[in-house]
């Protein structure tokens, strides 16, 4: 993990603009690790908080000798590619920033501790910390997550990259503030990142995916009053496939379904459609309940990203999702996740005893 008093440097070359700088996005927002830099050679000079919208004053600067005369001591290769591949150019920053003592954290999906060069370059009292490593001692699961006291809220998603851990952690902080007790789970190298610890989803094996979940809901759910289990792709998407363990494995009792406004295609996919709201939410709702053994989990509510809308325009772009489905609609990050977390706690919730969980077992 990130160690406490690390000073990151994050990595993200050509992809301050792009939805695809995400693992950066992540960390300037919610990250309690201290932030030195931002690299980004080609927008040296700017600003990062007019550029990405989060609002910060860490400044911008083209190398790693820059962010490593600036304190930082760890390099975060903080861009989500697709297919997790490394950018062109970030291989001779890697080597530049190991040479010098920096340790490296990496989300993508190479094994980068065991890369030769990589290796033969990190100098002593540093590390290479690989996000994305298949947890041990998994097993599949068995929907044990039916037997936990907590409630369990699973974001779920019309596409991917929409803002699913930024729902989950914005409704976390809102219960904290209530004085819940309430937990993030991490599920993907971002989360991950900002919480210090977790699942990275795609690196489990698919036999193992819903039972590594199962395990983190069986760790905390006994201790906490809500887990907020972070989501990860759609059902709408044909590439996805994570939400489905995500379902098997926290057997939620709730959901938040999460939507970019005005999004009507799949972001580079714009052949497949996204179905009108009230269907996904209908999609979701008899996929979480395919079993009658299984909760009967309700979307609540709709976590609506409107970071690309002007400010005037956010709240009308609510009322029409509220209109559309008739469930409470916010920007968590514009207005708070308030209303929500008032949408998941006025519903009962009476969690299974555990003589009720066996007899399911054994039906």
């Amino acid at each position: 993990m990130i160690p406490e008093g690390a000073s990151l440097a994050l990595l993200m070359t050509g992809y301050l603009r792009l939805r695809n700088g995400k693992m950066g996005f992540g960390l300037l927002r919610y990250s309690n690790h201290h932030i030195a830099c931002v690299i980004a050679a080609d927008e040296v000079g700017g600003v990062l908080a007019d550029i990405t919208g989060v609002p910060t004053d860490v400044p911008i600067v083209g190398s790693v000798a820059e962010a490593r005369a600036l304190g930082a001591d760890t390099l975060v290769i903080a861009v989500a590619t697709s297919g997790g591949i490394l950018p062109h150019g970030y291989r001779n920053e890697i080597v530049s920033a190991l040479s010098n003592g920096m340790s490296l954290v990496n989300g993508l999906h190479g094994k980068y501790a065991e890369n030769p060069e990589f290796s033969a370059a990190l100098q002593p009292g540093s590390f290479i910390f690989d996000v994305r490593v298949e947890p041990t001692g998994l097993v599949s699961g068995r929907g044990r997550a039916r037997e936990v006291s907590a409630r369990r809220v699973l974001t779920v998603g019309t596409d991917m990259a929409i803002g699913k851990m930024t729902a989950s952690l914005e409704l976390d902080r809102v219960a904290r503030e209530r004085g819940l007790k309430s937990k993030f789970l991490a599920t993907g190298q971002i989360g991950i990142c900002i919480s210090g610890e977790g699942v990275p989803l795609d690196a489990v094996r698919v036999d193992f995916a819903s039972g590594s979940i199962e395990a983190m809901c069986l760790k905390y759910g006994n201790d906490h009053e809500l887990l907020w289990v972070e989501g990860q792709g759609s059902a709408v998407h044909p590439g996805s496939t994570a939400w489905m363990p995500l379902l098997r494995g926290s057997m939620p009792t709730d959901l938040i379904l999460v939507h970019r406004a005005n999004q009507n295609v799949l972001d580079g996919l714009e052949d497949v459609a996204i179905p009108p709201l009230s269907e996904v939410v209908e999609l979701y709702e008899r996929a979480a309940a395919a079993s009658p053994s299984f909760p009967a989990a309700k979307v609540r509510g709709i976590a609506l990203n409107c970071s690309k809308l002007p400010p005037d325009e956010i709240d009308a772009a609510c009322a029409m999702v509220e209109a559309e489905t008739g469930l409470p609609c916010v920007d968590v990050v514009y207005h708070g996740a308030d209303r929500l977390l008032d949408a998941i706690l006025s519903r009962p919730h009476a969690a299974p005893s555990a003589g009720n969980f066996d007899q399911h077992l054994s039906a």
